[in-house]
């Protein structure tokens, strides 16, 4: 064979859609694996996932599904007693009524979104979201031909969006769409429910679509969550039984989607999931009933987070945003460094601490920050501040 000889499919080379930023976390978590490899104990407080175990009910309810079910396809929008028992938990948790028949399961929040945003706007169209903020919002929107349109917050707001800033942003070219996260990631910071509604509110006389990201609901510390749909039937909500039901690996979510967008949904999801994994959907329905255990493991974050909130201010960490939910410190690095990148390469390779820069999170403010994550067990969480503090005194 000719290697010299013209090859067009490499010269092609990657799509234009393909060209998204790298999730920096992921990375992190890679070089860490890494050096885990190599015989290395690494402390991990770079990622968003629970420490904990799957509650056993969860697992008992795979097993007995396993045994005694055939594990199969379901319908695109999910089973059945599954959409039942997520519109319960809103007239159980929120006192909001909603329809089971406007409940989709999906294969994790990433694949809610994927669903949303394709249901939802055209190629091109405008869609705003919070600076800092969670890297996969962005990249998923630009591979899907989306504009982004990042609004920078400021601690004078909490760190969130506000109606003004939206109003502003729509008035120099309108936007289709906006996305909001409470609590948010990597902030932590929870909307006030008056603050939500004004938002929603000047969402829908504008003619923007809102979409709630309530992935760490029933993760808040301080204040009181409320969810989109207490003010509004035009909101899309996404969650996920990742972050407060320790499912992660098991890629499930949900969304709740207004009456013009279930068919739309619905058949997206047909050709581009067929349906969510169903031995993890079957599991799911046990999570509701876990709660027990899932409030001791709750309790475990809320310790790390006083830990967290009582020595890093100790060591030079004392810029930080409100943390009153989720699990994460977003911390300013400024004391130490305006390149928070190489902060975190060397936290990792010096003290065997990763934690994730803040440029995945905000592309233009980011290179002061750093996020930590205190979703692990308390005794790693400790030792991480121990070795923290013996670093920084080197």
């Amino acid at each position: 064979m000719d290697e010299t000889r013209h090859d067009p499919l490499s010269a092609a080379g990657a799509s234009r859609r393909s060209a998204v930023a790298p999730f920096i976390a992921m990375d992190v978590k890679s070089a860490a694996n890494a050096l885990e490899a190599a015989g290395r104990r690494v402390l991990h407080l770079e990622i968003g996932e629970p420490g904990a175990r799957t509650p056993e009910r969860v697992r008992d309810a795979a097993r007995a599904a396993l045994d005694e079910e055939r594990i199969g396809y379901t319908e695109a929008l999910g089973w059945r007693p599954l959409r039942e028992r997520i519109a319960r938990h809103y007239g159980e948790h929120y006192g909001v009524e909603v329809p089971a028949g406007r409940v989709a399961i999906t294969t994790g929040s990433s694949a809610g979104f994927n669903l949303a945003f394709l249901a939802a706007f055209d190629h091109g169209d405008r869609v705003a979201i919070a600076s800092p903020g969670y890297p996969a919002y962005r990249n998923i929107l630009g591979a899907l031909g989306l504009h982004v349109v990042e609004l920078p917050t400021a601690a004078r707001d909490r760190h969130v969006i506000t109606p003004e800033m939206l109003e502003r942003a729509h008035a120099s070219a309108p936007l289709a769409g906006v996305l909001v996260a409470s609590p948010g990631n990597p902030t932590g910071t929870l909307m006030a429910p008056e603050a939500l509604e004004a938002l929603i509110d000047a969402s829908d006389r504008l003619g923007i679509r809102f979409i709630s990201d309530e992935i760490y609901h029933r993760l808040v510390y301080e204040g009181r969550e409320e969810t989109a749909l207490a003010f509004s039937d035009r909101a899309i909500v996404i969650n996920s039984f990742s972050k407060y039901y320790c499912m992660t690996g098991w890629r499930i979510g949900w969304a709740v989607l207004p009456p013009e967008l279930v068919r739309p949904v619905e058949r997206i999801a047909q050709s581009l999931y067929i349906s969510a994994p169903d031995l993890s959907q079957r599991a799911a329905l046990a999570a509701f009933e876990a709660t027990d255990e899932l409030e001791t493991i709750k309790a475990g974050y809320a310790a790390n987070r006083r830990l967290l909130l009582e020595r890093l201010p100790a060591m030079g960490f004392d810029d930080f945003f409100p943390v009153d939910g989720a699990f994460y410190v977003y911390a300013s690095t400024r004391r130490f460094t305006n390149d928070s990148a190489a902060f975190a390469r060397a936290m990792l390779e010096e003290a065997g601490v990763a934690a994730t820069p803040g440029l995945d999170f905000d592309r233009s403010r980011g290179d002061g920050h750093i996020r930590f994550s205190f979703a692990g067990s308390e005794a790693e969480v400790a030792e991480a501040v121990q070795r923290l503090e013996n670093w920084l005194k080197r």
